[in-house]
């Protein structure tokens, strides 16, 4: 899954999906977990919903565009 470095000159879009590049202990997060991002609290931060299986959210987290990748998802095509 190819994804892109965010930075002040890369912003994140609204609803991006995104994977953490550090852990946040605080919060009870790992590296690599994904997330969306549900608002821009400044330029360089934005704040990231993490949901379980079951879409339930087990953690909102203010995190640095610098400690996210932008995740790039491509669909894959149904077969007729």
């Amino acid at each position: 899954m190819p994804g892109v470095k965010a930075t002040p000159e890369n912003p994140i879009e609204m609803l991006a999906v995104v994977a953490l590049l550090r852990d946040l202990p605080e919060h009870g997060l790992l590296r690599g977990e994904a997330g969306t991002v549900v608002e821009h609290l400044s330029p360089t931060v934005v704040e990231v919903e993490f949901v379980d299986a079951d879409g339930r959210t087990r953690a909102m987290a203010e995190v640095a565009a610098e400690d996210l990748l932008v995740l790039h998802l491509n669909p894959i095509p149904q077969v007729a």
